[in-house]
């Protein structure tokens, strides 16, 4: 059996944000040697998301719309967490709620995405460094 681990590091610049990171996770792939088998990619964070789906741009804005209205960072005096201190509550439920990571399936030496499929790094308490974890592992 083979395995690669590799640690993808990102600070966003604003709150909250979407990267795609499938190119380089599928380099990771290329790199594990694996040809069958599965590539975990894990959101170290917990204000920190790793989902699957379209990279569109309209897409996006409506994921950020969305999250918003469900748990809406202001006001911070709604949230119980935020008398500790903090002001990312939101960032916690928004996590939750998009994810915290993915496994695809790796044959003949590829990620194994649907048509429309890509893979994203979410924030949503942007303006420090966080890690995603990518583990792949097979034959």
């Amino acid at each position: 059996m083979k395995s690669l681990t590799e640690h993808l590091w990102f600070e966003l610049p604003g709150r909250r944000g979407f990267e795609n990171i499938t190119n380089t996770v599928a380099q990771l792939v290329q790199r594990s040697g694996v040809r069958e088998g599965l590539c975990l990619v894990n959101a170290m964070h917990i204000t920190a998301s790793v989902f699957i789906n379209d990279d569109e741009s309209g897409l996006h804005r409506d994921f950020d719309r969305w999250l918003e209205k469900i748990a809406p960072h202001a006001p911070i005096s709604a949230y119980d967490h935020n008398r500790t201190g903090e002001d990312n509550a939101d960032a916690h439920l928004k996590r939750t709620i998009m994810g915290r990571e993915v496994v695809v399936a790796i044959t003949a030496g590829r990620l194994d995405l649907g048509p429309w499929e890509q893979i994203f790094y979410g924030e949503f308490d942007g303006g420090r460094r966080k890690r995603v974890l990518v583990k792949i592992i097979g034959e």
